[in-house]
């Protein structure tokens, strides 16, 4: 981003308040300058399609959808532009999905206006960025999914149940991983229930992010390409965790 032109930042929350109120605070900040507002899902791609901005500053739920997924199609689009989830919702599972969506970082609703200026300054220049209070399992299972070598984990697990790696990744249900790989349902369940133990996770968007952190350095897809797994749960990962 060039340093001499302002950082342009796009606002989606369903609150017009909260809009009206950081679209105050951002447009009084030097280097900052508020290009657009929407309170739903199809209002931030569509903004985010014609403007292109530099951040937008996203909610997780929205009245016509999830941020995630605006996330997901917003990075897909618009790969200049970096997302940095503004939101209340500080429980574990919300947390990895987001992260998952390839989005750049994860701050709370509560945060002060100067360390909210710093958050957005921080993921504009590039940098990943996640609130330093949310959950201390959350930031811990991320820490160490991305500082152990994925592939020593990777050996604990049998062929058979490192087969299921990829299909979970891809965001399979068991019917459809049973189906593709020829074993019944049960089989598909019980395999997924060593991994879980094996692997001291417990969801299937974690199998995704370890799916993908094994094969980190070699080239292949990290997270958040493949978010699509986090569907299953309801049954740009950012490995780099920066405090502010």
């Amino acid at each position: 981003m060039n340093k001499s032109k302002p950082i342009r930042l796009v606002i989606v929350d369903d609150h017009e308040v909260v809009r009206i109120g950081l679209c105050a605070v951002l447009n009084l900040t030097p280097g900052m300058k508020v290009v657009g507002q929407g309170g739903r899902v199809k209002e931030a791609k569509k903004l985010c399609h014609h403007l292109k901005p530099d951040l937008v500053l996203l909610d997780i739920r929205l009245p016509d959808g999830s941020g995630v997924d605006a996330a997901r199609e917003i990075l897909a689009k618009c790969p200049d532009t970096r997302v940095l989830f503004l939101t209340s919702f500080a429980d574990d599972h919300t947390v990895l999905e987001a992260i998952l969506s390839g989005a750049q970082g994860y701050i709370l609703k509560d945060i002060a206006s100067n360390a909210l200026i710093r958050a957005i300054r921080t993921v504009a220049s590039g940098q990943a960025l996640i609130d330093p209070r949310l959950t201390k399992h959350t930031l811990e299972w991320l820490s160490t999914m991305y500082s152990e070598p994925g592939q020593s984990k990777r050996s604990l697990l049998s062929p058979q149940e490192q087969r299921l790696l990829p299909l979970v990744a891809k965001g399979l249900t068991n019917k459809e991983i049973a189906h593709d790989l020829r074993l019944s349902e049960k089989t598909v369940k019980n395999y997924l229930a060593n991994i879980y133990s094996k692997l001291n996770i417990g969801r299937r968007s974690q199998i995704a992010a370890f799916y993908a952190g094994s094969f980190k350095g070699s080239g292949a897809l990290y997270p958040s390409r493949l978010s699509e797994s986090v569907k299953a749960d309801r049954e740009r990962t950012t490995p780099h965790l920066n405090s502010y």
